[in-house]
């Protein structure tokens, strides 16, 4: 055929996000000016045809030939009606697709050359069966789409074309407006029968979701409605029987949050929840949250505090009765309050106890507060592996709750509490966080004012709070936290200290807690305590010491109720009568050795309960050099004893020894009690000693002790734990101590008593130790070895 035969000249409207398909028919407004030409062309035609074609963007308001897509739908104007806006509401029928092949240029309206596509209609009971599935189909989508006419819609499918079915089921169906396009534009009617079978599943599947979401959501919406209406109830009936205790309760909390002294920024997180309460049910899971969040802003003191006690008279009184001895502790804390009598502010202090368990570091933070008339609150941390147990945990999370320090501060109740932090070096950290660095703003004088709770999330004023710390050792304490304390060390006691603190406080707390004060007269002999002291506690502290006359007083108060002849005599403690009630001693007398001995020397080292005395021997044997180091010694020890033997045979010659002998000799360095570990670098000159006696032959005085750290030019290094080492020595009858020259410092802490019985020998290099460690010659004053007896001791220069 020829083009002009086959081709028709129609008038085109371009519709905005709507597809017009065959055999339906489609109501819409014409407003466009060239629309509107173009509808009345249609008119004026005999078959009142017009080309129906779909923008490919609706935003463009007068579109040209290149903005609508080609294929568009031939309909005939059904109606038409002119509206009192001047738009024209139309009624079309969609009669067949046709396909623009060439716009025909016009000023007032588009005009278009069309053709008609023809399709090919596929027959057979295959496509009635999947018609029929189709049907079916839809009419459980339409079922679900609560806003189409099925009955309507299922009667117009009842239709054997397959061409017609496919586009009414696409007329009905929601979808986009390019998918509904693209739907047009499949022209085989089987593919797009398959086509809207994949979309009617996806819808489906799309409705079956919004239903199960609606439906929990009303769920929840009507569960919401009931708890509201009930307690809009329950506010009705109070208020007819004059009870409105729910107004009445928030009201009182607004006035204990004015009223509670507490920062502005506080207050204001405080009235912002308790408005929040106002409008929830008091049921409900989110006023329980508000309501703890509120009691706890409420909770901790703003304002509180105790009234302090300057008095230094009385402070002084009370760490006295309380305590004996810790002169330098009691001197600290009186110091202390004297600045606070004159200075009224001052910063907060952090101070630490440093000691050995049972020296009465806890005891003396409940002194320090009664002295001061402060509130006493203790925190644990021992064992303490959660950031979240120092600042709490934020309230998002469910059962969150304020810090340690916060509750400690409820408990407390003031402003200015003493709070002890018991065990600080025993934190640890894990993927929780680290306690130790949480610690760091609450130890801080310059950052503690504005202290951050995870759970109140406002800041907290703790500068005012005297903190005291305690610890066994600082080595596991983070130096960025040993640099905000004040460490003030509390060594072991003498056997002296621990008979009087015996006499003074722990016998007559303990005849009181088992009621044997006052009806009965039992008396502990101080010949009686020392040997406690001596044979059945081996501490620093006294706390073993408690436990073991708490055990004599319990045995003593169950013989007194079973013999009534012993009620009214006086019962006198004696050393028989404690190794009757608690058993043969559990220590052997710590005593220096009554002879001296070739290759023993008493050396003294500092263990976390107090010092003890280590003796250390040498044994030569003949062999190939080798050298054994038995007793569980530690790294740092074994370096000490090659370091020593590293000093001697480089001294050999001085020493009278034969420097042959080393190759020939082994040597076996044991320190006894080998079944405890031991480690330091204190036993140095010890072990020196003792190879130089071994080797020289010459015994080592039994009636003296030393410690200090070798090196290989033989200088004398000092080492720690003088004052515990000093009264091990002192224990063990020793009364002369070798020590390092540089240690003379720490002898200021030695109490009077034991320094006056001691003779200590600083020593800057080992030719002084062998000075006075050895027994010397009468005639010539120096070490003798064995066939060395005519060669003489060359001292070298102290300084190398």
């Amino acid at each position: 055929m020829k083009k002009d035969v086959e081709s028709k000249l129609l008038p085109v409207v371009p519709l905005r996000d709507m597809v017009v398909f065959p055999h339906m028919m489609a109501p819409f407004v014409v407003g466009r000016q060239p629309s509107v030409v173009a509808l009345e062309r249609a008119l004026g035609r005999p078959d009142k045809k017009i080309l129906l074609a779909t923008q490919r963007d609706p935003k463009v308001d007068e579109p040209e030939p290149g903005d609508i897509y080609e294929l568009g739908v031939t309909a005939r104007v059904v109606q038409h009606l002119q509206l009192a806006s001047g738009n024209i509401k139309v009624m079309v029928e969609g009669l067949a697709r046709a396909r623009i092949v060439e716009a025909v240029p016009d000023p007032s309206c588009l005009m278009a050359r069309v053709v008609p596509v023809s399709t090919e209609v596929p027959t057979g009971p295959a496509v009635s069966q999947y018609m029929s599935e189709l049907a079916e189909l839809f009419k459980e989508y339409a079922k679900l789409a609560h806003h189409l006419a099925v009955e309507g819609v299922l009667a117009s499918l009842q239709t054997d074309d397959p061409d017609q079915f496919a586009d009414i089921l696409a007329a009905h169906l929601n979808q986009p407006t390019p998918e509904k396009q693209n739907l047009l534009e499949i022209l085989n009617p089987l593919e797009r029968l398959e086509r809207l079978n994949d979309l009617l599943d996806v819808e489906i599947e799309k409705l079956n979701i919004d239903r199960r979401i609606s439906s929990r959501v009303k769920k929840q919406m009507e569960k919401a409605q009931r708890e509201y209406y009930l307690s809009e109830k329950i506010k009705a009936i109070n208020e007819e029987l004059g009870r409105n205790d729910s107004q009445e309760e928030l009201q009182g909390l607004k006035d204990q949050v004015e009223s509670s002294g507490m920062s502005d920024e506080a207050k204001e997180k405080a009235l912002i929840e308790i408005r929040r309460l106002e409008g929830m049910p008091p049921v409900s899971a989110e006023a329980g949250v508000s309501r703890n969040y509120v009691d706890w802003l409420l909770a901790v003191p703003w304002k509180n505090a105790s009234r302090e006690i300057r008095d230094i008279r009385r402070a002084e009184t009370v760490l006295d009765e309380d305590h004996y001895g810790l002169e330098k502790v009691k001197d600290r804390i009186l110091e202390f309050l004297a600045v606070r009598q004159l200075v009224r502010k001052t910063t907060g202090t952090i101070l630490c106890f440093v000691g050995p368990p049972g020296v009465g570091k806890t005891s003396l933070a409940r002194s320090i507060a009664r002295a001061t008339g402060r509130n006493f609150v203790r925190l644990s941390l021992g064992g303490v592996r959660d950031e979240a147990e120092i600042r709490g945990h934020r309230r998002t999370y469910i059962g969150a709750f304020p810090g340690q320090i916060v509750q400690m501060m409820r408990k407390g109740g003031t402003v200015n509490p003493v709070i002890l932090l018991d065990e600080v070096d025993k934190m640890a950290a894990d993927f929780r966080g680290d306690p130790a660095g949480a610690l760091l703003e609450v130890l801080d004088p310059e950052q503690n004012h504005t202290f951050h709770d995870h759970y109140l999330d406002v800041e907290y004023d703790l500068s005012k709070v005297f903190f005291i710390c305690t610890a066994n050792v600082t080595h596991s304490i983070p130096p960025a936290l040993i640099d905000r304390m004040e460490q003030i060390r509390l060594s072991g006691y003498t056997h002296l200290e621990k008979l009087e603190i015996a006499r003074q406080f722990l016998v007559p707390r303990q005849l009181e807690r088992h009621g044997l004060e006052g009806k009965f007269k039992i008396q502990f002999t101080e010949d009686t305590l020392l040997y406690l002291i001596e044979r059945y506690t081996r501490e620093a502290g006294v706390r073993n010491l408690e436990r073991e006359i708490a055990s004599i007083c319990r045995k003593l108060a169950r013989r007194v109720l079973k013999d009534k002849t012993q009620r009214r005599s006086t019962i006198e403690v004696t050393e028989a009568a404690v190794r009757e009630l608690l058993g043969q001693p559990r220590y052997r007398e710590q005593k220096r050795e009554q002879a001296p001995e070739v290759g023993a020397a008493a050396g003294l080292a500092w263990t976390q309960v107090g010092g003890e005395l280590m003796l250390t021997e040498v044994t030569l044997m003949r062999g190939k050099g080798n050298v054994t180091l038995t007793g569980q010694l530690g790294e740092v020890m074994q370096e000490s004893a090659r370091a020593a033997l590293s000093y001697v045979r480089s001294r050999a010659e001085k020493l009278g020894i034969d420097v042959e002998v080393f190759e020939k000799t082994d040597i076996h360095v044991h320190v006894p009690e080998g079944a405890i570990p031991k480690d330091g670098p204190s036993a140095g000159i010890t072990m020196a000693i003792s190879l130089i006696s071994a080797f020289t032959g010459v015994p080592v005085r039994v009636d003296t002790a030393m410690t200090g750290e070798i090196t290989l030019r033989g200088n004398v290094l000092p080492v720690g734990g003088i004052k515990e080492k000093v009264l091990a020595a002192y224990r063990a009858g020793i009364r002369e101590i070798i020590l390092p020259e540089e240690n003379e410092k720490d002898l200021e802490e030695i109490s009077d008593d034991v320094r006056s019985e001691m003779t200590f020998h600083l020593a800057n290099h080992m030719d002084k130790v062998v000075e006075r460690a050895l027994v010397h010659d009468l005639e010539a004053g120096v070490p003798t070895a064995p066939g060395a007896s005519d060669s003489s001791f060359d001292s070298p220069p102290l300084a190398h």
